[in-house]
């Protein structure tokens, strides 16, 4: 989840200013968060600009955290 907020802020920020998509960490935070975020795009429906993948994915990944917790309780 951290990864995907950050991800989130570093493409806001990067409307401001101009970061280099070749960055080391960009392209790790890419890689990190891109198998989760893609699936997602493919089945949400588009909203101009707007992008809710990471929303989503982030709604379901607590929800998954908060199941897992559960069964392991």
């Amino acid at each position: 989840m951290a990864a995907i907020l950050l991800r989130v802020i570093l493409s806001w920020v990067s409307l401001a200013f101009s970061i280099d998509p070749r960055n080391p960490f960009v392209a790790a935070l890419h890689e990190i968060t891109e198998p989760i975020l893609a699936p997602l795009r493919s089945v949400l429906p588009s909203f101009g600009m707007m992008d809710f993948s990471p929303f989503v994915a982030m709604i379901l990944l607590e929800f998954i955290a908060q199941a897992a917790q559960r069964a392991l309780t």
